[in-house]
């Protein structure tokens, strides 16, 4: 199984996705995998977020797994539907536990130093800071890692394709999560797998 580590340095962006229909599912995970972008994030926002899952599972090369998973349920669910790895929100310790139990890589939400620390209690040392520009953006995260010398982050929420490279040249941030790289609506293939090339260029 890959560690969560090894999945943040795949690419340098994770994109995010909010699939509502899953027909689109596999031409969203072929061109993202075309593109160069192989971790998919698939949130659990959706009715159909399970289903998605499974679907994006059967393109060659895709590593699929789960947000937006807020308690043990929603982890149990997720792993049933094939989730190579899972990313929170959030952090409790109700779903450190079962994540750590399940043996399963894990991305768990963090926006203060107690957020943090109650994650290394739990052995962990890689989060997902989140919402990243709604919570002070990269001086915000500077400032917070810095305490932290064995923590590394990937930042969510409100990046874009310009700003991204502004977070991923801080030493402790190893990839950063973007929704921009699936535009809303009918899967267009060719705009997605240009748009994943480009992402899958900002950083070496």
């Amino acid at each position: 199984m890959n560690k969560i580590g090894t999945l943040m340095r795949m690419a340098p962006v994770i994109p995010v996705l909010v699939v509502h229909d899953v027909a689109h599912a596999v031409p969203i995970a072929r061109a993202l995998v075309a593109g160069g972008l192989r971790v998919l994030e698939v949130t659990l926002r959706t009715d159909a977020a399970l289903d998605v899952i499974k679907a994006m599972k059967t393109v060659e090369g895709a590593i699929v797994g789960a947000g937006t998973v807020l308690n043990p349920d929603e982890l149990n669910q997720a792993i049933d539907a094939g989730s190579e790895f899972i990313v929170s929100p959030g952090l409790t310790e109700n779903l450190g536990r079962a994540a750590i139990d399940a043996d399963i890589p894990f991305l768990p939400g963090t926006a203060n130093a107690g957020d943090i620390m109650l994650g290394m209690d739990l052995g962990l040392k890689h989060f997902k800071f989140f919402p990243a520009e709604a919570a002070g953006g990269a001086p915000a995260l500077k400032a917070l890692a810095a305490p932290f010398g064995d923590a590394l982050f990937c930042p969510t929420g409100g990046i874009n394709v310009n700003s991204a490279p502004n977070w991923l040249a801080i030493d402790q941030i190893l990839c950063v999560g973007g929704s921009w790289v699936v535009p809303k609506g009918e899967p267009d293939e060719a705009l997605i797998t240009a748009n994943a090339a480009a992402a899958r260029a900002l950083k070496s």
